[in-house]
């Protein structure tokens, strides 16, 4: 998979995408990186703390957030994606669901959109991004969870809403080596069923397209652990040596140098033999 300038192998290896919110509201992280110079450092840092690629959110997704409008979305992440471009050889990844923050993302010099709604939001999203020739991670994602507790019947409604996002890609022309697919973990499921889907989200392989796996610090480590957003750095290990056993190709995370060395050790135990 190419994003940006950089060639993947996604069959392989598992890449992390370090997060960058520019946001005073994030769940985790609102506010330390929100101006010019701290999210350059922490650029800088990520980076060689071994992140493959910057993830860049002007918005922030945690439950109960408040939307802000599109031109607030815009200044905020045009100039941290034009330094990070300028200063850094990485690809920048753009968290956004908008297609007129795409746009200028993309302008900006973004390599990828991450579309928490899986081009199911913005109907403009998927030509923008078909038409610049950018990656694009699709995330499952709903308003409100699947009413069954079944874990089948579940995973079904999964496959119905990503089959979706891939036939929109597909087409409007979207490149087969430029789409990531994400399960969602905390977006529109309740707290089994993000369970469910960290023990079976290789299932989700069948669509034939790498995967990326965003679990770090959400609600599903808090409740099982009973701990707050700073203290979740080891539920998230857990799900990342589940991503490299599951073969996933990228996780998303904010701790970028405990990731790395879980994913080496990992890597190191899956293909021993």
């Amino acid at each position: 998979m190419k994003i940006g300038n950089r060639e993947f192998d996604t069959m392989v290896h598992t890449y992390i995408m370090g997060i960058l919110n520019v946001t005073p509201d994030s769940f985790s992280d609102g506010g330390k990186w929100n101006s010019m110079d701290a999210a350059l450092k922490h650029t800088e840092e990520m980076i060689a703390e071994g992140a493959s690629v910057i993830d860049v959110g002007g918005e922030s997704t945690r439950p109960g957030y408040e939307p802000i409008s599109e031109e607030e979305e815009i200044s905020r992440i045009v100039p941290i994606i034009t330094q990070i471009k300028s200063e850094f050889d990485i690809p920048v990844s753009l968290d956004t669901y908008k297609s007129a923050v795409a746009e200028a993302g993309i302008r900006a010099g973004a390599d990828m959109i991450n579309d928490i709604w899986g081009l199911r939001r913005d109907d403009k999203m998927a030509k923008i991004i078909a038409d610049s020739g950018a990656a694009c991670c699709l995330m499952h994602n709903r308003s409100e969870a699947a009413a069954s507790t079944d874990c089948r019947v579940f995973m079904e409604a999964v496959f119905t809403d990503l089959s979706q996002s891939v036939d929109i890609a597909e087409k409007v022309g979207i490149a087969r080596d430029k789409i990531l697919l994400d399960p969602g973990i905390g977006f529109g499921k309740t707290y089994e069923q993000n369970l469910y889907m960290l023990h079976d989200m290789e299932k989700l392989h069948a669509f034939g397209y790498p995967m990326l796996l965003g679990a770090s610090r959400k609600s599903v480590v808090g409740l099982t652990l009973d701990l707050p957003v700073e203290e979740r750095l080891e539920g998230t290990l857990v799900t990342t040596v589940l991503a490299v056993m599951k073969r996933y190709s990228f996780v998303r995370v904010h701790d970028v140098k405990e990731h790395a060395r879980v994913i080496r050790m990992a890597e190191a135990v899956r293909d021993c033999v």
